[in-house]
């Protein structure tokens, strides 16, 4: 007996076959549910995908068939891609066809107090109760709309004439906000969707339709980008990045389109006087903000302002959001260590996000300088030297309670440790193929009691970052093992480093092994050094004399042959590090244990620096930083549409689930010298509820003192 929302649509009385049937289908309840549906799923595959990253990441991730398929349905932007508006706005269209089809039949509803109800309808329904009582129809009918009215009800009475006199009809209604709920639901879904649309690129991609704008897919600097690519300040709505370094003013946002970038102009200019970054001893910022000044472009007039994650600063109707920091331009002084001895070392200075040119002979290489970070917490837990546990000396008790208790409890204790500034930068050959390299400024000891100069390399920019460690010497410097490798390449410096050791190893008085033992040191080293073919083909360290082992040794006799002959290349280095400190005037390496592993690493270093991918490492000599704020400037005039749309859905859904719908009919006949009543109750839900109120109800209604 009251108003319920249908599936099917309007149904227009004019108009072709199709013109209806159209019409009925966007007005429909089951087009609008089912393009909700897609709207959903869309929306899971934007979080899933991450957006408005570089397309090579996207090949990097899933491939280049995937790629190319996400980039041409716009995956990688899907909140402002085309086919997701016009989804959006059919959603809003069909909905407020829905609304528009329901609200009057709802609003009558309301008012209607269906009066007019025939006796026999109410013995049809679920709840229904019969009762004589003792006074007049009229007088009773007013004792039960008097007490339905004092409960909370809406009541209405209706005279009407019967065979046995006149009868009257008691109608009454409570919960009519169930239906007001529907439509504040329904209202508020095209509420969120328009303020979606004004927030999204819809009046981005209107003002580039009817603007003659065009997204720039190329380089450069911002300043010289053509007036064809930039937004006017008018645009009603935009979302973008404004990064500005400090001490300097910038008034021109990006705004990242699936295909390039557009340029949005500001009404005002933002000047950043200083940034502010405190970090957790993890290494993650806690803070950082901006202290800002706003210059404004018509008047002239300035306003300072500090922003800060989640307080953000407003002018003019745009919005300034602290979105993250990044390098403003820091200069950097380099020096380079050359890894072959090709290269005499030099010192370069450049800046963060420039490049430079350098050559190697005929090869010219592009220096590309990348980032600049001034603190790197890494965990220096040494796990492997966890892993080797003395089953005597486990502590059972330490061990229950390093895994049980306190959910914050780790059986790895992590040391978390400063290890210095570092460098990241990319040498470009002229084919255009990079490499990148990140290298740290200071020596890190990573537990085993030996500095080292971490340089990391990858080809890539989805792979890890691969660490060659070079041994730092008793200056802290990477000098030591730079005149370790260049002594290993000049001949006559290893024939010097044979001849000493062979005088030290053998006794004068035996000649035939002093012979012997030269041969053996001296094609050591040159197998290490890479200036002895193994099989016809060419290599260098350890992988050398593995290969040469392989194919002149036996294999029963390996063992002890590799045993000699790297006790043979140890101390023929050992003696080529004393001549290479003798030519700079140092004295050799006293023979400690601390120089057993400095030699140690230095092996392993000589051994792998032939995979190193470029003739010259670059070393962080000094720098000036240079901080750079990103802000998120966005003009969203959809956000009080969206704030009442959301006040909206939350109202709808609590009356829909929260109220409930009823009405009562009482109708009263004369019956003797007093009359009868038959009562009948309507809901909108069965629950127990109504089973519980129509007995009370009957109880009340009903029954006579």
């Amino acid at each position: 007996m009251t108003a319920t929302p249908g599936t099917e649509g309007f149904q227009p009385r004019r108009g072709s076959a199709a013109w209806r049937s159209g019409v009925e289908l966007l007005s429909s309840m089951r087009f609008a549910i089912a393009l909700l549906t897609v709207i959903c799923i869309a929306s899971v595959i934007g979080t899933v995908i991450q957006q408005h990253e570089p397309a090579v990441n996207y090949t990097n991730q899933f491939g280049p068939f995937w790629a190319d398929l996400f980039l041409a349905l716009q995956l990688n932007a899907v909140y402002s891609a085309w086919w997701f508006l016009v989804i959006l706005a059919f959603l809003v269209i069909s909905t407020s066809l829905c609304i528009l089809r329901n609200t009057p039949k709802f609003l009558a509803d309301i008012r209607n107090y269906k009066e007019n109800i025939r006796e026999g309808s109410l013995k049809a329904f679920h709840h229904k109760a019969e009762g004589p009582l003792t006074q007049a129809p009229e007088a009773e009918a007013q004792r039960i709309g008097q007490m339905l009215a004092g409960g909370g009800w809406k009541v209405k009475l209706q005279e009407r004439d019967t065979p046995a006199g006149k009868g009257w009809m008691v109608a009454a209604k409570a919960g009519a906000a169930n239906k007001i709920g529907y439509i504040a639901a329904h209202s508020a879904i095209v509420l969120i969707c328009l303020g979606g649309l004004f927030d999204g690129d819809l009046f981005v991609r209107a003002l580039t339709w009817m603007g003659g704008k065009t997204v720039y897919s190329g380089g450069g600097f911002v300043s010289e980008v053509k007036p064809e690519h930039r937004l006017p300040t008018t645009n009603p709505s935009f979302r973008g990045n404004l990064v500005v370094s400090e001490g300097t003013v910038s008034s021109t946002a990006i705004l990242s389109q699936s295909d390039g970038i557009l340029l949005q102009e500001l009404p005002f200019a933002v000047e950043l006087k200083k940034f502010i970054v405190e970090y957790y001893p993890t290494g993650m910022p806690k803070l950082f903000a901006s202290d800002i000044v706003i210059h404004d472009k018509e008047t002239g007039a300035t306003q300072d302002a500090r922003v800060e994650v989640n307080h953000p600063a407003s002018y003019r109707g745009v919005q300034i959001y602290q979105s993250s920091f990044d390098d403003g331009g820091s200069r950097v002084k380099l020096k380079a260590v050359p890894m072959n001895g090709g290269i005499e070392p030099f010192e370069i200075e450049g800046t963060i996000g420039g490049a430079s040119q350098i050559t190697n002979g005929d090869q010219k290489l592009t220096l590309e300088y990348t980032a600049l970070r001034v603190i790197n917490v890494e965990n220096m837990t040494n796990d492997a030297a966890a892993s080797g546990a003395d089953v005597r000396k486990v502590d059972l008790r330490q061990a229950l309670s390093s895994r049980l208790g306190a959910a914050d409890k780790t059986v790895t204790q992590r040391e978390m440790r400063n290890v210095g500034p570092s460098i990241t930068y990319k040498l470009r050959d002229e084919a255009g193929q990079a490499s990148e390299f990140h290298n740290y400024m200071l020596p890190v000891d990573t537990g085993d009691g030996t500095p080292v100069f971490l340089l990391g390399v990858r080809t890539a920019t989805a792979e890890p970052f691969r660490y060659l460690r070079l041994p730092a010497d008793e200056d802290g410097s990477m000098e030591g093992f730079a005149r370790l490798r260049a002594a290993l390449h000049d001949p006559a410096q290893r024939e010097r480093a044979v001849r000493r050791y062979v005088l030290k190893a053998v006794d004068p008085q035996r000649p035939e092994l002093v012979e012997q033992l030269t041969a053996s040191a001296s094609r050591a080293l040159a197998l290490f050094a890479g200036t002895e073919m193994v099989g016809g083909q060419q290599g260098a360290g350890l992988q050398a004399i593995s290969d040469f082992m392989e194919s002149a040794v036996p294999e029963a006799e390996r063992e002890r042959a590799a045993e000699v002959l790297l006790r043979i290349l140890n101390g023929t280095l050992f003696e080529l590090s004393a001549l290479a400190r003798e030519t700079q005037g140092k004295p050799p390496l006293p023979e400690s244990e601390s120089t057993a592993r400095f030699m140690t690493q230095a092996v392993l270093g000589l051994s792998d620096i032939s995979l190193y991918p470029a003739p010259v490492t670059f070393q962080l000599e000094d720098f000036t930083h240079v901080q750079a704020s990103v802000f998120q400037v966005a003009r969203a005039p959809g956000k009080n549409v969206v704030y009442l749309g959301c006040l909206l859905l939350i109202l709808g859904i609590f009356a829909m689930l929260y109220v409930r719908e009823r009405r009562l009919w009482v109708w009263v006949t004369p019956e003797g010298a007093g009359a009868k009543a038959m009562m009948a109750l309507s809901t909108n839900r069965k629950t127990l509820d109504a089973d519980r109120e129509f007995e009370q109800l009957r109880s009340k209604l009903l029954t006579t003192s």
